[in-house]
């Protein structure tokens, strides 16, 4: 057991190889330990002599909580300076990184916790700021800096992925008439990792993005998950021609539903004159017609026909209803050939003699039909990346919004990304 208060002292400071010259409380607000490097002698970096010493230089730095207190490091620094006249070096501040960087207002192990903290589980920086007495500025430049350089030295992050999924999240708004700005998340959906966000939501951020990989990264991708986005099918086209699109089995149920829901409206205008009331039929049958059949009871099947019945005389929301029920029932094949035939003879079914809004589904199905069948051999769906778009958006709840994609960029990539934390 240690005796000796000075080398216990050096003990919970924790530093290493330096003297704790004292410890003062500043008057309740924190800790301030005063520390000093044990090294006496340097030499020039451009001629090599011993150098001589001009003056101490003491930096306070934001250090880590000491006993539930906010803490500060004082740091002793020497100022060396070379006796050779002809020199151009002149004086110097000596460096030492175990304890800080320069130009850096935290000590290196408070910048590189606050980057955990933020960064892998997800606390706002205002919090961190209070908890150790630093001001925001200090604390968010800490973890873009950490952040960005062990994003940088984990080289193994995005690997090869085999499958990769891109969608779209709204990064802000902004201006007077709240202006809606977006950015694109690429996805390796088979880890559910997010590999990285690009501005906008058209295919030259995404594109460039892949190109930058190089081909023989791009080759290796097999799978491409999308929704069903026009831009997105682009960005798989030109920057990844060899893996096939699989259009994702959840868009593609929901765009169904979305013109049952059409029809549904039309003709609740075209009978009553009006939108839908609460006890209008059609207006009641809404939620019915939005649950897979299946899972309705008789009671409830018996309540659809009888609301149908009565708000849809021309038969065109049952229409509408099964072309719906048609469209999920192409999930329930796992041959790809027979989903392919299926999906074809289901477009061409749905031009004959529909509701306008069930013919547009039908030229839908027709445009996206190999994208839909390729499911049925990959089994990848976009599910994965809108997974990781919900850790993107806690990332911006935690903040409150952000303005600057850059930091919005580091801590999503922290956060949803999964670096290499022993690094």
């Amino acid at each position: 057991m240690e005796t000796n208060a000075t080398r216990m002292c050096e003990l919970l400071v924790g530093l290493g190889d330096v003297d704790v010259l004292g410890v003062d409380d500043t008057a309740g607000e924190f800790v301030e330990v005063t520390v000093q490097t044990r090294s006496n002698r340097a030499f020039c970096s451009g001629c090599g002599v011993p150098a001589t010493l001009k003056e101490y230089q003491p930096t306070v730095l934001v250090d880590l909580a000491c006993f539930g207190r906010p803490a500060r490091l004082c740091w002793r620094k020497r100022r060396w300076r070379c006796p050779e006249p002809a020199c151009s070096v002149g004086s110097w501040v000596e460096v030492d990184h175990s304890i800080g960087s320069p130009r850096q207002r935290l000590t290196r192990r408070a910048g590189m916790w606050a980057c955990a903290q933020v960064g892998r589980h997800g606390r706002g920086v205002s919090e961190i700021a209070h908890g150790l007495g630093a001001d925001w500025h200090t604390i968010n430049t800490a973890v873009t800096s950490w952040g960005q350089a062990l994003l940088d030295a984990d080289l193994d992050r995005i690997g090869n992925p085999e499958a990769i999924g891109i969608d779209e999240t709204l990064a802000v708004r902004r201006g007077p008439f709240r202006t809606q700005e977006w950015l694109t998340g690429i996805v390796d959906v088979r880890a559910g990792r997010l590999l990285d966000v690009v501005e906008g939501r058209t295919s030259a951020g995404p594109i460039e993005w892949f190109n930058n990989q190089g081909p023989a990264w791009c080759s290796h991708v097999k799978w491409a998950a999308l929704d069903l986005s026009g831009p997105y099918r682009r960005v798989y086209d030109i920057a990844l021609p060899n893996a096939t699109q699989v259009a994702d089995p959840f868009h593609v149920v929901k765009l169904a539903n979305t013109k049952l829901d059409l029809v549904r409206q039309r003709v609740q205008t075209e009978q009553l004159g009006h939108r839908g009331r609460k006890h209008d039929p059609l207006y009641r049958a809404r939620k019915l017609l939005q649950i897979a059949s299946e899972r309705l009871p008789e009671d409830r099947r018996e309540r659809l026909r009888g609301l149908l019945f009565a708000g849809d005389p021309d038969g065109e929301v049952r229409t509408a209803w099964i072309a719906k029920e048609c469209v999920r029932d192409i999930y329930l094949t796992r041959d790809p050939d027979t989903a392919l035939a299926w999906v074809c003879q289901l477009a061409a079914d749905l031009q004959d003699e529909v509701p306008p809004e069930v013919r547009q589904l039908g030229r839908t199905l027709q445009r996206w039909s190999h994208q839909i069948a390729a499911w049925h051999s990959s089994q990848v769906s976009n599910g994965p990346t809108e997974a990781v778009n919900n850790l993107i958006k806690r990332v911006k709840r935690v903040a409150f919004g952000f303005r600057n994609f850059a930091n919005y960029r580091i801590r999503a990539l922290l956060y949803a990304g999964g670096p290499n934390w022993d690094l």
